[in-house]
């Protein structure tokens, strides 16, 4: 099965969502490795230094003892609190008083050491005990929560690059977009004119041409400058004008069904819900909408069935109404894709019809487009949300 471009996107961003899970797991996997490393080091060292306090405090004074001072000296960063068998303390080191809080500062520090490291208990004088509290030291602390400080600076970064990429690759589309349009514009311009050339020569000799035919030939020249003065307006301001929107969508609607199969069934349903609505668009590029909404349910529906125009609410500054028809349908998976450029489930076509179908609601006329509803096989309800004029 061959993946389309929207496809093989979400596969290759499944992919780096797992490879970056798998970089924050390792993360976190090695640094708290290194900090259980560290944590059994400081034991180590604490147990050091509370044997060291012991053979001090229980060793002859006239003896060397600078060796044993020197393991005591050398503890400057590991927090150290002493107390005897009934909780008074004879002594600290290292504390950081800087949060001092009262005359309970003592025990709210041993409380958090106990909880951090398993005390130790040391007997200088038979039954005579020292209880040794120790903490953390700063560059332990600090090293476990250094995994998390890295994750949310590297998820920063790929926040900012993602929102900074999208608004490029956004930015870019905007101007293919525009530059595609005025362009296929300006190609038009030349076989319109030579065409209405050719009309007005046949107006003026005496080609004898049925009156019938000679009326099609002017209103389909006037469709094409319709659509030239639509591919002109993609990328520039358009203008907004006050409309009824019964009157908009029924100039719409007749002209599709006047091009459509017998098969198929356009409509607009509930006329007295519509009656009094007026909206502010750009008719050229709204009557768009509407027929790229048309084309692409008649599609849907393989060329029979039924599409039908209905008010979904009205409240005080905007209107909802649906597009509703009953073609085969839209996955679930794909409901946010199909307005993507370039995704169709047709063998010809560049799938811009639906793109360009919200970029003229959502960005021209400030409203909303999306699937209310789909059901395989059944049809599907597009929703669309307008500012009342």
């Amino acid at each position: 099965m061959r993946l389309n471009n929207y496809e093989i996107k979400k596969v290759l961003k499944v992919v780096l969502l797992v490879f970056a899970f798998f970089i924050g797991f390792f993360s976190l996997w090695y640094t708290n490795n290194l900090v259980d490393k560290l944590a059994e080091r400081e034991r180590e060292k604490i147990a050091t230094w509370a044997d060291a306090t012991r053979i001090l405090a229980t060793s002859d004074l006239d003896g060397d003892v600078n060796f044993l001072l020197k393991i005591i000296e050398t503890n400057t960063t590991i927090p150290v609190v002493l107390t005897n068998a009934e909780g008074v303390v004879n002594g600290q080191k290292n504390l950081d008083s800087s949060g001092y809080h009262g005359a309970d500062f003592m025990a709210h520090t041993i409380r958090g050491m106990k909880e951090k490291n398993e005390p130790l208990e040391i007997e200088y004088m038979e039954g005579q005990t020292i209880t040794i509290y120790y903490g953390n030291s700063k560059l332990l602390n600090q090293l476990r929560i250094y995994p998390y400080f890295q994750l949310g600076v590297i998820g920063l970064f790929l926040a900012i690059s993602y929102f900074a990429f999208s608004y490029s690759r956004t930015s870019e589309q905007n101007k293919v977009w525009a530059g595609m349009s005025k362009e296929t514009a300006h190609q038009l311009g030349t076989p319109i004119s030579s065409l209405m050339g050719w009309i007005d020569y046949i107006k003026a000799s005496d080609v004898k041409v049925p009156p019938k035919v000679l009326k099609e030939m002017e209103h389909d020249m006037e469709r094409l400058g319709l659509i030239t003065e639509r591919f002109s307006k993609i990328g520039s301001e358009p203008s907004l004008t006050d409309y009824d929107l019964l009157e908009v969508l029924d100039e719409s609607v007749s002209y599709i069904n006047a091009r459509t199969s017998d098969k198929v069934d356009i409509a607009i349903v509930g006329l007295e819900k519509f009656k009094g609505i007026r909206v502010a668009v750009n008719k050229p590029l709204f009557a768009w909408v509407v027929e790229n909404l048309c084309k692409n349910a008649v599609d849907a529906m393989d060329g029979q069935g039924e599409i039908r125009f209905e008010i979904a609410g009205v409240g005080d500054e905007q209107i909802q109404f649906d597009v509703v028809d009953t073609g085969r349908g839209v996955p679930s998976n794909k409901q946010k894709t199909i307005f993507k450029p370039g995704y169709t489930t047709k063998k010809r076509g560049w799938g811009l019809g639906l793109s360009l179908v919200k970029r003229i609601i959502q960005n021209y006329h400030n409203g909303k487009i999306y699937i209310k509803s789909s059901t395989l096989g059944k049809g599907t309800r597009f929703r669309i949300e307008l500012r009342k004029a």
